[in-house]
């Protein structure tokens, strides 16, 4: 494990459990859900990249320029390929210290048939962090690209999620978005809504402004940020479980279906970046 500080504030890192972040506290005050102990899984993690899709793709199966793609699952007996291949790979360290710290992940080409570096990118401040995520083509031939974060929050008591949005895709037994609902569903985040008092939700959020605050009576808000192209918010919020997911993504679930879907294609040597920052306040 690796770990940086600056002030109050400290990140710790697990390059070795997908390039994870550990944990994220301010004055001893937990902002990220910390890792378990001993934990070898990214699901366990305060946070982790998503690279180079986000979310599921449905049996692994797309078409891209006329290349058919197969990718296995990876999330035990789930049908879908999920998140990419960054959250399940060993990370190095490139550089740690002084509130910085820089990772790195080289693919060769497997299932995924591109070959492409990822790199992560912290800056800490004393109420907060920076996160760039980077990825590269390193191959010869035209690669499709989707990044965002998936951070893990604690689930507080009275704690409210205020995120503006125009319009939900709503999933189907198979946790893949089905039909596009405008306006608010269920929870209405564009308000402000409690967290608690839900059945699951698994739900991708469209018009998203790159700011959300989750809030909690007599506690420090937390505001998470994203860079512009990070469109699309998706918010997991188990029943019965103590954290929550807010996702700051620049494409959505299902990347390779109809419609847009935010993948962009890197030529080879082409580079794209996203960030999310989540701070107190």
């Amino acid at each position: 494990m690796t770990a940086i500080e600056k002030g109050p504030a400290r990140l710790a890192l697990a390059p070795e459990v997908g390039g994870a972040i550990a944990a994220f506290t301010v004055e001893g005050r937990d902002v990220l859900r910390p890792m378990a102990e001993g934990a070898t899984d990214a699901l366990q993690t305060a946070s982790f990249p998503l690279v180079p899709f986000c979310n599921r793709i449905p049996h692994g199966r797309f078409v891209f320029e006329g290349r058919e793609v197969a990718l296995p699952p990876n999330l035990g007996d789930h049908p879908h390929a999920l998140h990419g291949q960054g959250w399940r790979a060993v990370w190095a360290v490139e550089t740690a210290g002084e509130g910085e710290a820089l990772l790195s992940y080289d693919h060769a080409p497997d299932a995924w048939p591109w070959a492409y570096r990822a790199e992560q990118r912290f800056v800490l401040s004393e109420t907060g962090f920076r996160a760039e995520l980077t990825v590269t083509n390193t191959g010869d031939a035209p690669m499709p690209t989707g990044l965002g974060f998936h951070p893990y929050f604690p689930r507080r008591p009275g704690e409210t999620l205020t995120a503006a949005n125009d319009g939900v895709w709503l999933i189907d037994t198979d946790a893949l978005p089905t039909i596009h609902h405008p306006g608010p569903w269920d929870a209405d985040w564009a308000a402000g809504a409690a967290v608690e008092g839900h059945g699951l939700i698994d739900h991708c959020y469209t018009g998203w402004d790159q700011r959300a605050v989750l809030s909690a009576p007599s506690a420090p808000d937390t505001v998470i940020t994203a860079s512009a192209t990070c469109r699309w918010l998706h918010v997991y919020v188990p029943p019965g479980e103590d954290y929550l997911c807010v996702e700051p993504c620049a494409s959505r679930p299902n990347p390779f279906g109809q419609g847009e879907t935010g993948m962009v294609t890197l030529a080879p040597g082409e580079s794209r970046s996203v960030w999310m920052a989540v701070a107190t306040a």
